[in-house]
């Protein structure tokens, strides 16, 4: 019977001790009821300590709790979200004991991004000179929000290309690569600028890099000696990224294609003697006008450039250095890429001899008067195609050069009188003039032939126009011409010596409106031309040779 009653009061105590279980002991506790977080976001753990089941809860989905429910102790994880704007914000997470429905809340503080334009480098040093492609250095800049590069106005050497900040992301700081190309420094001291990144919008600022861009002088040169001479050549090959380069360790007396100016050489004066008097560059590849280092060839009488790389493709321009060389007699600029020349040009008053062939010029260029050269006597610009139209009205290209943009034979040129003109292969098109109508051209006179017994009576008598007299050399073949051949180039006194039916009456295609390119009235042969210059020996030009 005792035992009776010892068995069932211990049941009972099981049954109050389990009672008082599901009830909850109402003993719990949080390790930390605050969590401060950075705007990047990031992980913070806590220790709950609750002795029942429980869940954690939040109304915010930036926050998220693992795990987020279990019996007894545990370390969650609490994971911020980066902030997606530049004020700070504030959620609750709440643990709630599922036996005593007691709970504790944790506080999450955030703070928001502030408005940064941070630089991975914020200086950037630069030597003189670098090739072309290779002229450009990437700042990587990191920033919510969006920014205008700023360039001093008087900074002209440096220039960034076009980029985008993607804030697709709210406040949260973004990187964007901006690529900044930079030019040669022509100048042997240092040179600086400050770019700035001032933000489009008016917003307080709690970050805001500048960049420092500091580029080396230039290799002194100095003027007017053969040491300059020989410091300039080497560094406008290099510039130019000549195929076959000097050896500086050699002499100038030594290097191809250059000549130094002797004692016994005509025009020659004590200060020049060892200088430079000319030099070639061939074969070189360059994006850029011709070097700076040029202008400290003060004693050169010419100066070759001819054969620049992939040439149709490039619209370059000449520069103004070169300009400076006022001495120069000879030069020669071709196949360059050249589509205009600067009205400095006309500085070379000395010039003599031009040549600007298998250039890109869409126009005769400007600069090219009687006025501005008054010592010019040839003038050679053939060949400037970039590329090959057979059928210049089938064709929707614009960039063709060749001259194709003149709305007329340039006019101006065969007044000019020169020794030799020669336009060649270009894309001239038209009638050449007649002069007919123009007073400003003379015509051969009774004195004229009296001065001159190789002139026949005819000149006179038939009042032909003196057009270019004194040109030995005359050269238009394979252009668009088209029309009547004008009388003062059918009885030229030149015209045997043009070998005119290969490099003055040959045409070829059609013109932009389509016309046939050739004259109409091109003669089978020079019978015609000897029956008048009768003192001339016949050479027996036909159409077939």
């Amino acid at each position: 019977m005792k035992m009776r009653k010892f068995l069932i009061l211990g049941f009972l105590s099981l049954a109050i001790v389990a009672c008082s279980d599901d009830k909850g002991t109402g003993n719990s506790s949080i390790e930390n009821s605050n969590i401060r977080m950075e705007a990047v976001g990031g992980v913070e753990k806590i220790r709950i300590d609750i002795a029942d089941r429980w869940i954690a809860s939040t109304d915010n989905p930036w926050i998220t709790v693992s795990p987020a429910n279990g019996v007894g102790s545990a370390v969650c994880e609490f994971k911020i979200d980066s902030a997606l704007t530049a004020e700070p914000r504030q959620g609750v997470v709440r643990i709630q004991n599922l036996s005593t429905w007691e709970s504790k809340e944790i506080v999450v503080d955030q703070q928001g991004f502030p408005y940064t334009i941070e630089l991975e480098e914020g200086s950037k040093s630069l030597k003189s000179y670098k090739a072309a492609e290779q002229r450009y250095f990437d700042v990587v800049v990191r920033s919510n929000v969006d920014f205008d590069v700023v360039i001093p106005e008087d900074i002209d050497w440096l220039k960034y290309d076009t980029y985008k900040l993607n804030l697709n992301r709210g406040m949260r700081p973004r990187q964007v690569k901006v690529r900044f190309r930079w030019g040669i420094n022509t100048k042997s001291v240092e040179r600086l600028a400050e770019v700035k990144f001032a933000p489009k919008s008016n917003v307080e600022m709690s970050r805001n890099d500048v960049l420092a861009v500091v580029q080396e002088g230039a290799e002194p040169i100095i003027p007017d000696t053969r040491s300059g001479d020989s410091t300039a050549l080497l560094a406008i090959a290099r510039n130019l990224e000549v195929m076959s380069q000097w050896d500086s360790s050699q002499p100038m007396t030594m290097w191809s294609g250059v000549v130094l100016w002797d004692e016994a050489m005509e025009g020659c004066t004590p200060e020049k003697v060892g200088r430079v008097k000319s030099a070639d560059f061939a074969l070189f590849n360059t994006k850029e006008a011709i070097p700076f280092e040029v202008r400290y060839l003060t004693a050169a009488e010419e100066l070759y450039f001819f054969g620049n790389a992939n040439t149709f493709l490039k619209s370059l321009e000449l520069g103004e250095d070169i300009c400076e060389l006022t001495q120069l007699r000879r030069l020669t600029i071709g196949s360059y890429g050249l589509v205009s020349l600067p009205k400095s040009l006309s500085k070379l008053k000395n010039l003599e001899y031009l040549n600007v062939c298998a250039n890109n010029f869409q126009t005769v260029p400007d600069v090219l008067t009687k006025q501005n050269f008054p010592k010019l006597r040839s003038l050679v610009m053939n060949a400037n195609q970039r590329s090959t139209v057979y059928d210049l009205s089938n064709t929707i290209k614009v960039n063709l050069g060749g001259f194709i943009d003149e709305p007329q034979f340039p006019v101006d040129l065969l007044k000019w009188d020169l020794d030799t003109l020669v336009l060649s292969v270009n894309y001239l098109q038209g009638e050449l003039p007649s002069f007919e109508d123009d007073d400003t051209v003379p015509v051969y006179t009774q004195e004229d032939i009296e001065r001159a017994d190789s002139l026949p009576q005819f000149l006179a008598d038939n009042r032909i126009k003196k057009v270019m007299p004194s040109t030995k050399r005359f050269a238009i073949n394979f252009n668009r011409l088209s029309g009547k051949l004008p009388d003062w180039l059918l009885y030229h006194p030149s015209l045997d010596w043009w070998i005119p039916y290969s490099l003055v009456f040959s045409q070829e295609g059609r013109d932009q409106k389509g016309v046939s390119a050739g004259f109409d009235n091109e003669p089978t042969s020079l019978n015609y031309y000897y029956d008048v210059y009768t003192k001339k020996e016949r050479i027996d030009y036909t159409v077939n040779e």
